[in-house]
């Protein structure tokens, strides 16, 4: 489960080239809303569940750059452009955030992220000057390429997922690279690692500067996707929710993000028939999935088709005991 077949790839593929001919434009929306989330998820996984260092602070990501590609936009920069640089944003803010992950560790480093969060919501409300406080920012325009606009619900959806793959990658690429294990290294005993002459302090600065910048990038798609942006969207409850769709997929894993991120954006659609109740039902479901399986939805995949091992021969002089 850890590595799909190429097959597999090719069905998902194909279902997410073609599912956006099949649904009205709320279901569009949700599916590039999916593929939102799912780049923010992916840098979560990779400060989180590769690295193993604890920040709550992605959502404040996609807020920066959000309001980065916002902001820029409206002064007539052109949206790549900004794009790019609210990443580039993201990945200085994020460097500098790692260095509390080089003194504090586990729970200790999920307070800090968390005040950094808060500090960011504040100022995203309170300095009105720059993001406009309370009042938000409206009708953020979406890119043109080549001439052809992506105002278009689906055209829109298309650059989400062609940005997904892009990024999707490219993390691939880096997670199989001497980098990514040495951010496992970091995860699973970072004394051994500083003892096999890792740079401990260079890898857990990167793992955040790179799962920062994936948030940033999440956020410079957010603005366009939903074209309102206001601080509340981008709370503690977003981190958490990004969180949530990291350890439900399976935190460790690479499509870990993508399987969470798709529980997280429309299973508490699906539940909206049960009216008033369907955020107590879907937290149920959730707590539910975690308690049967805290390794995640791939978690549970791989303990199903895991092939299982044949026990080991009985020793000699037990077999000969027995015939006795």
């Amino acid at each position: 489960m850890r590595r799909l077949g190429p097959s597999a790839l090719a069905i998902a593929g194909v279902v997410a080239i073609g599912l956006p001919f099949l649904l009205k434009p709320f279901g569009v929306y949700l599916i590039s809303m999916w593929a939102v989330l799912t780049i923010a998820a992916i840098g979560l996984n990779l400060t989180l569940g590769y690295a193993g260092q604890v920040s709550m602070a992605q959502g404040a990501f996609v807020g920066i750059g959000a309001y980065t590609v916002a902001l820029l936009t409206a002064a007539g920069w052109p949206f790549f452009v900004a794009f790019i640089l609210g990443g580039a944003l993201c990945f200085v803010i994020g460097w500098l955030l790692g260095y509390p992950a080089l003194r504090v560790q586990h729970h200790y480093l999920a307070f800090v992220t968390l005040a950094f969060n808060t500090l960011v919501f504040l100022v995203l409300r309170n300095e009105e000057w720059l993001t406009r406080g309370s009042y938000g920012i409206a009708g953020t325009d979406r890119p043109s390429l080549f001439g052809f606009s992506t105002d278009n619900a689906r055209a829109f959806y298309f650059v989400c997922l062609a940005i997904l793959v892009l990024l999707s990658a490219a993390t691939w690429w880096m997670m199989r690279s001497p980098w990514g294990r040495a951010f496992v290294a970091l995860r699973e005993n970072p004394i051994r690692a500083l003892s096999l002459g890792l740079d401990t302090r260079r890898y857990t600065l990167m793992a955040f500067a790179l799962g920062s910048t994936l948030g940033g990038l999440a956020g410079g798609l957010y603005a366009p996707l939903v074209q309102f942006i206001e601080p509340g969207s981008f709370s503690l409850n977003m981190s958490f929710n990004l969180l949530l769709m990291v350890i439900v997929g399976g935190s460790g894993r690479f499509f870990g993000p993508f399987v969470g991120a798709l529980i997280a954006v429309l299973l508490p659609e699906w539940m909206r028939i049960a009216e008033g109740y369907y955020l107590i039902v879907y937290a149920m479901l959730v707590m539910v999935l975690m308690v049967f399986c805290p390794t995640g939805v791939l978690g549970l995949f791989e303990k199903a088709f895991r092939p299982k091992k044949a026990p080991p021969p009985a020793p000699a002089t037990l077999k000969a005991e027995v015939t006795r």
